[in-house]
């Protein structure tokens, strides 16, 4: 009999307008998302790599190493193409200096602001948003439906046990609509190469399991959907239920874990922040005034070795000061990473009550485009800034701590310096997670939509036992 539930199930899915217009929806959505994230993916590759050209021109237009102005760029993470997650929001470029704290800055949204507003389309947003709201419309009246038109009774006049039916149900529902949305997904993985997105074995794998867990989000819903139309009497009554339910996983309970967070945790400000570090270095600069006013030679020292002694004394003085500066600011960057990270466990951990929340975490850890993306970059950029001190103190003798340069100005007779090649840079390397590491940090999320699919059905089949088939 489970066999013939599911045939039955299948075929009405696979026959009704619903299925028909939401084949349609779904097929243009999910091809536009890849196409969309192709051309996406392609114009930050080309800024990216505009980025590096454009620095390497700045290095070689100039004779002395003091005077290079040196960025590194994050470069574009190719699985963005199908789930953007925070990649767009972040700062892509860091100004690189031998010492102190480095920044992240000119995200993708200072390009293209009109994207700040409306976003990009992207798989989670169409799993997120699209096809859990087409979940709730095809399941809400799975139960109650069949009951308003008859054909409940007429299915149990049969030796047909209530798990057996809803099972059927339930499984028929879910393999007639994934099937069909593989379909698009799968002409979208093939558009990939053909726009120039050439991905990895890895990458492969991790836009499978997004996909795989994107259908196990999909069906989750269509569980709930369908326990709640074994709980509901009349069909009108489960679609609004399912709605209200719909809005708070989607759209409410995300939103508030962040902000109930922000209640619990107290995080200051990047301004604040900022504002206490500048304060401190004010401080620190104005000491050691007196000690530049107070600059003195020797008597009978060489007039050419003035300014030799004059540029030791000054070295001296901001590389004590910028000892400090470091050591300050280390210390508070470390509490406000700290009481951020607590933060951010606490929002997390509230918005898991939702599957909308737990299948986003899921796919852009899958993706790289995770919160950890940004911690990456700047550990990243944090290994890189001590190889580049290195070098600059290498090719300068200066220690990278800033706050003094002296300039030479040299005589027309003398010979014309060489311009500097760009090529003994060292070279920044971003180190992207592997397969293992992303696969072991989505883990939990992954697990939880599995546990979600189970209590969900576990919650409509123990409806559908107290469900008055009359």
């Amino acid at each position: 009999m489970f066999k013939l539930i599911f045939i039955k199930e299948l075929k009405e899915i696979i026959q009704s307008s619903r299925f028909t217009i939401s084949f349609a929806v779904c097929s243009v959505l999910i091809i536009l998302s890849f196409f969309m994230g192709a051309q996406n993916f392609l114009a930050s590759k080309a800024q990216y790599e505009a980025a590096v050209q454009e620095n390497r021109n700045q290095i070689a237009a100039n004779t002395e190493w003091t005077m290079v102005e040196h960025t590194i760029s994050l470069p574009p993470q190719p699985l963005s193409t199908i789930v953007n997650g925070i990649s767009n929001d972040i700062g892509r470029n860091i100004e690189m200096r031998g010492r102190g704290e480095l920044r992240a800055n000119n995200t993708r949204f200072n390009d293209e602001p009109i994207f700040a507003i409306f976003r990009f389309m992207d798989l989670e947003f169409i799993f997120g948003i699209v096809l859990s709201l087409f979940a709730i419309i095809f399941a809400y009246d799975a139960i109650n439906g069949e009951k308003v038109s008859g054909t409940l009774k007429l299915c149990f006049a049969n030796s047909v046990s209530r798990a057996t039916f809803i099972g059927g149900k339930l499984a028929g529902s879910f393999v007639g609509l994934s099937v069909a949305l593989l379909i698009p997904f799968l002409i979208g993985c093939a558009l990939l190469p053909i726009l120039g997105i050439q991905l990895s074995s890895d990458e492969w794998v991790r836009l499978a399991l997004i996909i795989l867990s994107g259908l196990a989000y999909f069906g989750l819903f269509l569980a709930l959907a369908m326990g709640i139309s074994a709980m509901a009497s009349r069909p009108s009554n489960s679609f609004l239920i399912g709605l209200v339910v719909w809005i708070f996983a989607v759209l409410i309970v995300p939103r508030a874990s962040v902000l109930i967070s922000g209640r619990l945790v107290e995080v200051p400000n990047v301004d604040e922040i900022t504002a206490q570090k500048n304060r401190y270095r004010i401080q620190l600069f104005n000491e050691d005034r007196p000690k530049m006013a107070n600059f003195s030679v020797p008597d009978g020292t060489e007039p050419s070795e003035v300014m030799s002694l004059f540029s030791s004394h000054m070295s001296e003085l901001s590389s004590t000061r910028q000892e400090k500066i470091d050591a300050f600011t280390e210390r508070i960057n470390e509490e406000y990473a700290n009481k951020r990270k607590r933060q951010e466990e606490v929002a997390l951990g509230l918005s898991r009550i939702s599957p909308t929340s737990v299948f986003t975490l899921a796919s852009t850890e899958l993706a790289g485009t995770s919160l950890r993306l940004q911690n990456r970059f700047m550990d990243s950029a944090n290994e890189y800034q001590n190889v580049y001190s290195n070098f600059m103190t290498e090719k300068t003798g200066q220690d990278g701590g800033g706050g003094f340069r002296m300039i030479m100005i040299t005589s027309d007779d003398q010979e014309e310096p060489e311009y500097l090649d760009p090529n003994e840079m060292p070279q920044f390397e971003y180190s992207r997670a592997s397969l293992g590491e992303v696969t072991e940090n989505s883990l939990i999320d992954i697990g939880l939509l599995i546990l979600f699919n189970l209590l969900f059905f576990g919650g409509a089949f123990v409806a559908f036992l107290r469900y008055d088939l009359r």
